[in-house]
């Protein structure tokens, strides 16, 4: 019972910091694009919130929070099979909530959050009923066909079981997969490998992806490979060996990887129990600096808007793609304002969700004109954009 009660307080209260982050973020312009121009399962998704409630950003994020929510209870079903104690249950999903991907997938509209809920909806099914969980994959790969590591682990699964009908089953699904999502394997050496491994370091911070590398390992040497195991490594094994002649969306790939931290927390609290305690200083140290590294990155993800007065070019900021527009469309329709031109078509496109249409009566621009309005945003009294509106006279 007390158990239960801290899982919902954390789910609670990680949901509730969230919704208080809404209010500070605008529209992207891959969101835009989610919901404007894409005709994919996460478009109408979004859609059905978004024209069911008035436009706002809550209708815009709430389909994802939620998405986040269920990912949270099936994670934790998921890591009953692995964790025998309550305690290490809790643990495991404290860090969860604390990771920078996960907070990212939860307030984001990308596909991201709908490939962590179903990867682990099938994992649960799976690891439930078995077989039945196998009906799902041609589901998945009308969603998106980006699922193509799934599949592929499936496959591989079938082999490794010889089960060859599974093996044919999941090779037809990689197939067509591959063929849906346009994933290009040729090219000539970039060297984008480092860079796949930092994007990686990121999503999940530095101690905890280099934990869930070397579970990986040494479940490859130990010859402990279940489904779970094929499936975040076989993610991150296309995405690191395509680094090596592209720039690859990391993104696409780790949500998969999400699977590892079950038999990371396994391997992690076997490892330190079965030795003396004078013994287990190292994995505390270990522990507890992982766990202040994920805070402290989830305190910055919250309170972002500050770091904006010690940045001399605002663009730098990792959420400025995030940032600004709607409070440029509230300044617009203060002047009364429903629609403008801009050059960028990027802006033209997030200015649409907050109801500014596109016209040529009135002229965005970085330059001003004669009898231009200065329009400056500013957070927490640091301007950081500056536009010109002028309007046309005809």
């Amino acid at each position: 019972m007390r158990t239960t009660v801290l899982l919902f307080l954390l789910i609670a209260l990680h949901t509730a910091l969230l919704v208080a982050q809404i209010g500070g973020l605008s529209i992207g312009y891959n969101e835009a694009v989610i919901l404007y121009t894409d005709s994919n399962f996460l478009h109408y998704y979004i859609q059905f919130f978004v024209n069911s409630f008035p436009y706002s950003d809550l209708a815009l994020r709430l389909p994802m929070i939620a998405l986040h929510i269920i990912a949270f209870f099936l994670l934790y079903n998921i890591s009953r099979f692995y964790l025998v104690k309550e305690t290490d249950r809790l643990w495991l999903m404290l860090i969860y909530v604390l990771l920078p991907g996960i907070t990212s997938a939860a307030l984001v509209v990308d596909p991201a959050g709908i490939k962590i809920v179903l990867t682990f909806l099938f994992v649960y099914l799976f690891l439930r009923f078995g077989a039945y969980a196998y009906l799902l994959l041609p589901l998945y790969l009308w969603v998106d066909a980006s699922f193509f590591p799934l599949f592929v682990a499936v496959m591989l699964y079938g082999l490794m079981i010889k089960k060859y009908s599974l093996a044919v089953f999941g090779g037809i699904l990689s197939l067509i997969a591959y063929t849906e999502s346009g994933l290009n394997i040729g090219g000539f050496p970039h060297g984008h490998f480092l860079d796949a491994l930092g994007i990686y370091a990121a999503i999940f911070s530095p101690i905890v992806f280099l934990y869930l590398f070397y579970v990986m390992y040494r479940r490859f040497i130990t010859n402990e490979r279940d489904l779970l195991w094929l499936i975040g490594a076989v993610a991150f094994g296309i995405s690191i060996i395509l680094s090596f002649r592209q720039r690859v969306e990391i993104q696409s790939f780790a949500p998969f990887l999400m699977l590892i931290l079950p038999l990371a927390a396994q391997t992690f609290f076997h490892t330190y129990r079965i030795r003396l305690r004078m013994f287990r200083k190292r994995y505390q140290f270990l522990f507890y600096t992982a766990l202040v590294i994920l805070v402290v990155n989830t305190l910055a993800v919250f309170f972002n808007q500050h770091f904006y007065r010690f940045l001399k070019d605002p663009t730098r900021h990792f959420s400025y793609p995030m940032h600004v527009i709607k409070e440029l469309s509230v300044q617009l329709h203060q002047k009364d304002i429903e629609c403008v031109h801009t050059d960028d078509d990027r802006v033209q496109l997030r200015l649409r969700f907050y109801g500014i249409g596109e016209c040529h009566r009135f002229v965005l621009s970085e330059h001003p004109k004669k009898q231009s309005d200065k329009v400056t945003i500013r957070y927490n009294k640091s301007p950081i954009y500056v536009i010109y509106v002028t309007k046309i006279r005809n």
